[in-house]
């Protein structure tokens, strides 16, 4: 499968990376997979590296009820609990975007990567080039902004107070993002002001016009 450049210049070049990033809007867009998965709602998924153990159980019913509702995620997937979280819609049928925080060129794709690109329901993104081949703070930042803008609606599983994936999702809301949360004891702490407190249930009821109309070809 070959690699595809988009330029701000194309058709399919996602305009919500130029009305969000303004002057920062990446020059070129590297893709790998099934390119119509830009065309699909799609609701973002982000948790800080530790998350409390009742959100991790809230986290892991999510994932398994966005998977089973149909729900095009995006995500870089590089926390723990996003890490599991991938696992989880991988074993499912829906459409997935997955944004490394590095190049795309010269990387080594998972083994279980393999089949959702072949079946069209996979599609890789970076606003990265080859010489961005290792994973880094400034990179994952800029990975996560990239993310955020591409979404039509994100899921903030937890946002450490004080920590990179808060800051990072008060500028979504500054964007107009809608930003869902978890009830949790946690939440004094974690809550991003301005996100919308849902449930499970209340997130998928949401979702459900996220459903895609794309037909897996496996």
């Amino acid at each position: 499968m070959e690699l595809t450049c988009l330029s701000p210049t194309d058709s399919l070049y996602p305009p919500a990376l130029r009305s969000c990033l303004a002057e920062q809007t990446p020059a070129r867009v590297a893709a790998l997979g099934n390119l119509e998965i830009l065309g699909e709602r799609k609701l973002a998924l982000f948790c800080s590296v530790k998350c409390p153990g009742d959100l991790i159980l809230k986290t892991y019913d999510a994932a398994r009820a966005l998977r089973d509702a149909g729900v095009t995620v995006i995500g870089g997937f590089h926390s723990p609990m996003e890490k599991e979280c991938l696992a989880m819609l991988l074993r499912g049928r829906q459409p997935i975007i997955i944004c490394p925080a590095r190049g795309l060129e010269e990387m080594r794709l998972p083994a279980e990567w393999k089949k959702p690109l072949d079946d069209g329901r996979l599609l890789l993104l970076s606003p990265f080039g080859e010489k961005d081949r290792r994973i880094n703070a400034r990179l994952a930042s800029r990975r996560n902004e990239f993310v955020a803008a591409l979404a039509d609606e994100i899921l903030v599983a937890y946002a450490e107070a004080g920590g990179k994936t808060e800051r990072f999702c008060r500028r979504a809301l500054e964007w107009k993002k809608l930003l869902f949360v978890f009830e949790s004891k946690e939440r004094e702490e974690s809550l991003v002001a301005g996100a919308e407190v849902t449930s499970v249930e209340g997130l998928i009821e949401r979702s459900g016009r996220f459903t895609s109309c794309l037909k897996p070809t496996g």
